[in-house]
């Protein structure tokens, strides 16, 4: 049987490939699988052994270990004594680990009761920090935890009342100054005061088109009476009419004058055109053509291409809105798409204007008197004014005097930074046109003011939100196109939402909600909280949420970026398919005061627009 004595050097090192082994210490054997199996004499090995033992200084190994004291020895990758040599130099302990040497069980109790001594202690110790820990904070106030979120929505609505708004307006439209510089830079002031720290003014250069000095005129060259857009006879006009003139008229038509018969072709669209030029030579002729049922800029292409000189524009009576007395009222359009009219690439000889025809909006009385209609009325009786069969066509002479000129307009842009997605940005427009009287400013100044004051309650906004006050709206909203192209990578990927107050209360008949497909179940969810406390009270209509096309700022942003949006607004009549385009046609704007003398329809929007912005 082969054996090799192992020596215990009690964690001592090992030097080169010799074992110091002290003559006191116990030994274990280490016995081959292989080596117990082979059969025959093993004095050879025994004497190997034992030379290897002398040269190493080692004493007499006395009686075999007891076998029960033995614990199994896993086989060794290498049978041979060079091989077991390197095994013990690549773990000092491996010897110590197999012996049972009484001694070592001394050792073990003893390091027992140290170690329990020592876990005793750390324990003790522990404790002790903990005790003065929570003696220590017991005396410091406790964090107030994140509000509820319907505490929040609560709270949020509790902050905007009608009387804050008022005064909100009456300080916007007491300025001294009207220029829209001027209201941008109140605006800006406005927003820092109100606890928004991440506030921009900026400004764009752009090509506008404004009335000229004198209102443009209609003049009928067989009666030889003039007319202006209105349809008071021109030399009837008053000294306080002049601003009213000068608000009528197209913005970027051309300019100049034409003289032609006056052509009925009602809507515009093909069919009606087909009947109205049916048989007749339109070259330089003048239309008399409806708002309505089909966008402005398509009609005029297709009179331009039929080779009209002139357009005049006027809403039928029976197409008005309940409340809408358009009979005496003229009114501006623009025939501007959007964004500055300059970088559209307009060539010289146009001098600023967006087609050859000269456009003029008229009243539904000049209209009537032009098309010789015996049609008058309103409502479900309401006949539509057109020109009657074999009736002699008007000859008349459109003047049109609008102005071109190089002009600044400003925007005003306000960050409350979101928490959770940060980058990702919900969008609240509005404009501050002189036009508006101060009404949506209003309830934009109120919406940051609740919506800032529940951020000083630990309130943050999950995304980011940006409130925007666009110039040059009424003109085609320019402002809002310039800053979206500006900012167009970034609102393509990161804008989740546009929340429109571009004119939210234009009437006080009924609540419309407009909203993109991916947008109308959230729409619906916060008219119907609303609802639960109508204006009126009692039978309040369910909700009504629309995805029509919405004017005004939000169109660069859902047609050109895809941006999903929404507005609520107050209205005279449901807008219906056929009348949708309406809108296109800017009156002057009656003061919000006599519009909403207690301004709980302003309040209303403010309320929905603070929940659009919370969700």
């Amino acid at each position: 049987m082969a054996y090799r004595k192992v020596c215990d050097t009690q964690g001592g090192p090992l030097v080169g490939e010799v074992l110091h082994c002290s003559g006191g210490l116990d030994l274990d054997w280490d016995l081959d699988k292989e080596e117990l199996q082979e059969p025959g004499p093993n004095m050879d090995r025994m004497q190997m052994q034992h030379v290897d033992c002398q040269r190493s200084g080692c004493s007499d190994p006395g009686p075999d270990p007891d076998p029960e004291l033995m614990e199994p020895i896993q086989p060794s990758v290498s049978v041979s004594p060079h091989g077991r040599f390197e095994r013990l130099q690549e773990d000092p302990n491996y010897i110590s680990h197999f012996t049972r040497a009484p001694g070592h069980k001394g050792q073990r109790r003893l390091h027992c009761f140290l170690l329990r001594y020592f876990l005793a202690g750390v324990g003790l110790f522990v404790l002790g920090i903990l005790i003065g820990w929570f003696t220590h904070t017991s005396t410091i106030k406790p964090s107030v935890p994140p509000p509820d979120s319907s505490d929040l929505l609560e709270e949020l609505l509790k902050g905007i009342t009608a009387d804050k708004i008022d005064a909100l307006q009456r300080s916007f439209s007491s300025l001294a100054d009207d220029s829209e510089e001027s209201r941008a830079r109140y605006l800006y002031n406005q927003w820092v005061g109100l606890g928004l720290t991440d506030v921009h003014l900026s400004n764009h250069t752009v090509l506008l088109s404004l009335p000229g000095p004198t209102p443009n005129t209609i003049t009928d060259r067989s009666g030889h009476q003039c007319f202006l857009p209105n349809g008071l006879p021109c030399d009837q006009r008053g000294p306080n009419d002049l601003p009213k003139q000068q608000f009528s008229y197209a913005a970027y038509s051309a300019v100049g004058s034409v003289q032609g018969e006056v052509v009925d072709v009602q809507y515009g669209s093909v069919d009606d055109l087909r009947r109205a030029t049916d048989g007749m030579n339109v070259t330089n002729q003048i239309a008399i053509v409806k708002l309505g049922r089909a966008p402005l800029l398509y009609k005029l292409s297709l009179l331009s291409e039929l080779g009209f000189g002139g357009v005049l524009l006027y809403i039928d009576p029976c197409d008005a809105p309940p409340g809408r007395h358009t009979w005496r009222q003229a009114f501006r359009v623009t025939l501007n798409p959007g964004g500055n009219p300059a970088n559209a690439g307009l060539s010289r000889e146009a001098g600023g204007a967006l087609t050859s025809l000269l456009v003029q909006p008229i009243s539904s009385s000049l209209a009537k008197t032009l098309l010789s209609s015996p049609s008058t009325g309103q409502g479900d009786s309401c006949v539509p004014l057109a020109m009657p069969p074999n009736t002699e066509r008007k000859k008349i002479t459109l003047t049109v005097g609008n102005q071109f000129s190089n002009k600044k307009i400003y925007n005003v842009v306000g960050y409350l930074k979101g928490k959770r997605n940060p980058d990702r940005y919900v969008l609240v427009g509005s404009r501050h046109d002189s036009d508006q009287g101060g009404g949506t400013s209003a309830i934009m100044n109120q919406l940051i003011a609740a919506l800032t004051e529940q951020t000083k309650n630990r309130w943050v906004p999950d995304r980011t939100t940006v409130f925007c006050s666009w110039g040059g709206s009424a003109l085609g909203n320019i402002g809002s196109f310039e800053w979206g192209k500006d900012n167009s990578v970034v609102l393509q990927s990161s804008a989740v939402a546009y929340v429109s107050l571009n004119a939210p209360v234009r009437g006080t008949e009924t609540l419309r909600a407009t909203a993109s497909p991916t947008l109308l179940q959230l729409t619906s969810d916060i008219q119907r909280r609303q609802l639960l406390s109508c204006i009126r009270g009692g039978n309040c209509p369910g909700p009504n949420v629309s995805s029509l096309q919405l004017p005004g700022d939000v169109s660069f942003f859902a047609n050109q970026l895809a941006v999903p949006t929404m507005e609520f607004a107050f209205e005279q009549a449901k807008s219906e398919e056929i009348t949708s385009f309406l809108s296109e046609a800017q009156f002057s704007a009656e003061s919000p005061k006599t519009l909403d003398p207690l301004f709980k329809f302003h309040e209303t929007i403010a309320k929905h627009g603070s929940l659009q912005s919370a969700e």
